[in-house]
C-alpha cells in the first residue's frame, strides 16, 4: 500500500472543492504517538512472514525539515521485533492509528481522521439509511452520549433519551463487552450498529439521575426522512391530525442531509396548498427537536424560507469572517412561526433557530439546545479514508456565538416522560403560535 508524503502537506494547502459540513457526531480518534511523522514520508509496506518496511523517500517537505521523526521509526522497529502477537502488526491499521494520533493531539473532538469504514458510516448518517438502533451520538464533557434518539426506531421505543451518557456497550454476537471511556465516536458507531435482528445492550445514565440502567435493543434498518409535515390542531392536550381543516402546519425537520432540500420543497408545496385551502391558517411550528445538524447549506436554505433578506449566519475563520445570507425567495415569508428545540438540537439546527430568533424575533420553545458552535470541513482521502477539520466558529446574525451550553428557549418547557400520550412541548408551541 502506498501512502504519499503529501498527507501533512495536504493539510497545509488550500482545501479544494469541499463542502462546509457541520459535523454533530464526530470526535477525535485516539491513535499512536507517531502521528506527527507519517504524513511526511512515502513508504511501501508489505507482509511476508514478518512485517517489512521499505522507505522510499526520507526527505521531508522543506517546511518540516526541523521536525525529528526518529522516535517513530524506533517505536515501529521495536514493535516489529519484540511484540508478542506479530499477527496483530497490520501496517494499514498502524498508519491509520498514527494519523489519528496526529489529529487527536489537537484535543478537538470534532477534528478527526476517519479510516475507510468510519468514513463510510459518517456518509451513511447524512444519506439517511443504515443498520442500527436509531441514535445520534456525541460527547458531553468527553463522555460518549446520546445527542438524539430517532423517532420511530428501537432506541426511542426502548426509552433512550437525548442527553443520556453511554458508559458501557455489550453485544454477545460481536464479542463486545466494554466500557466507553476513551472510545472514539467512530469506534462507538461500529460497536452499536449491526445487522437487523441482532441485539445490543447499552448501559446509560439518564440526565439528572445517578443510577445507570441497562437497555437492550434489537437492531433494525434505520431509514431517516429529512422532512415530515402534518396538518392539525391541539384538542384536550393532544395533537389531532386534520388534513381537511388543520390550520397548523407541524413541520418536522430531522436533519440537514443529502436529500433535505428536495424533501423540504415538497413539504413547502403541501403547506402552500393547505394555506390556500384554509384561509385562517394559524402558521407553522418548525420542530428541530433531536435534529443533530448536517450541512451548512441546508440551514441557509431553510432559513431563507422564512427570512426575506440579509444575514443568516457568519463563519468566523482563522483569518477572515464569511457571511452567509438569504439566497432565495421563500414561500413562508411573513407566515407566523414558532421553533421547537431540545437538547438534541445541534449545529445546523442551532444556526437555523438562532437566525429565526435574531432576525424575526421568533420564539424558541422547549429546552436548551446541545451547544455546538464550530464548523468542520469534510474531505475524502485516498483508499476511502476521510478527514474532518474544524475551520471556523459560527456567529449568529446578532453577532453572538452559539454558547457551549446551548441556546436558551424563550419559553422553557420539558417533555414529561410519564405522559406518553401527550407532547407538552408541542402543546406549548401551539399555545404560543396562537397568541
Amino acid at each position: 500500500m502506498w501512502f504519499s508524503r503529501g498527507i501533512v502537506k495536504f493539510m497545509t494547502v488550500a482545501l479544494r472543492g469541499i463542502r462546509n459540513v457541520i459535523v454533530v457526531v464526530i470526535v477525535a480518534l485516539v491513535g499512536g504517538a507517531g502521528g506527527y511523522w507519517w504524513g511526511t514520508r512515502e513508504v511501501k509496506l508489505a507482509l511476508d512472514k514478518q512485517l517489512k518496511l521499505e522507505v522510499i523517500n526520507r526527505l521531508a517537505p522543506e517546511q518540516y525539515q526541523n521536525v525529528d521523526f526518529s522516535l517513530f521509526w524506533e517505536v515501529w522497529a521495536k514493535l516489529e521485533n519484540d511484540y508478542l502477537d506479530s499477527d496483530k502488526l497490520k501496517p494499514d491499521q498502524m498508519v491509520y492509528g498514527a494519523i489519528s494520533g496526529m489529529t487527536a493531539s489537537l484535543q478537538d473532538p470534532y477534528t478527526v481522521f476517519l479510516p475507510p469504514k468510519q468514513n463510510q458510516q459518517a456518509k451513511e448518517d447524512l444519506n439517511g439509511e443504515f443498520g442500527g438502533v436509531g441514535i445520534q451520538l456525541g460527547y458531553i464533557k468527553r463522555q460518549l452520549a446520546v445527542m438524539a434518539p430517532l423517532e420511530g426506531h428501537p432506541a426511542k421505543q426502548a426509552g433512550v433519551r437525548a442527553g443520556d451518557l453511554i458508559i458501557h456497550i455489550k453485544d454477545a454476537d460481536k464479542g463486545v463487552d466494554q466500557d466507553t471511556g476513551g472510545l472514539s465516536l467512530p469506534e462507538a458507531v461500529t460497536l452499536i450498529r449491526g445487522k437487523k435482528g441482532t441485539k445490543v445492550t447499552l448501559t446509560l445514565v439518564h440526565e439528572k439521575e445517578e443510577q445507570p440502567v441497562e437497555i437492550e435493543m434489537v437492531r433494525d434498518t434505520i431509514t431517516i426522512p429529512s422532512v415530515e409535515v402534518e396538518f392539525g390542531k391541539m384538542a384536550n392536550g393532544k395533537w389531532q391530525i386534520d388534513k381537511d381543516k388543520g390550520s397548523i402546519a407541524w413541520l418536522k425537520l430531522h436533519r440537514f442531509g443529502e436529500n433535505t432540500d428536495s424533501e423540504w420543497l415538497k413539504a413547502m408545496e403541501e403547506i402552500v396548498a393547505q394555506r390556500n385551502k384554509i384561509k385562517d391558517s394559524a402558521g407553522v411550528i418548525l420542530d428541530l427537536r433531536d435534529n443533530p445538524g448536517g450541512y451548512l447549506a441546508g440551514s441557509v436554505f431553510v432559513g431563507s424560507e422564512f427570512i426575506k433578506d440579509g444575514v443568516i449566519v457568519q463563519q468566523q475563520g482563522k483569518t477572515a469572517t464569511e457571511t452567509f445570507s438569504v439566497n432565495r425567495r421563500g414561500k413562508l415569508i411573513d407566515v407566523p412561526v414558532v421553533v421547537l428545540v431540545n437538547k438534541g438540537s445541534a449545529s445546523a439546527s442551532e444556526i437555523t433557530a438562532g437566525a429565526l430568533r435574531d432576525r424575526l424575533g421568533v420564539k424558541l420553545v422547549g429546552e436548551k439546545t446541545f451547544g455546538k458552535g464550530t464548523v468542520q470541513t469534510a474531505e475524502d482521502l485516498r483508499n476511502g479514508a476521510g478527514i474532518h477539520i474544524t475551520v471556523a466558529r459560527w456567529l449568529l446574525p446578532g453577532g453572538s456565538r452559539i454558547p457551549d451550553d446551548g441556546l436558551e428557549p424563550a419559553v422553557a418547557v420539558e417533555d414529561d416522560k410519564e405522559t406518553t400520550d401527550r407532547d407538552e412541548q408541542l402543546e406549548k408551541a401551539v399555545e404560543v403560535l396562537m397568541q
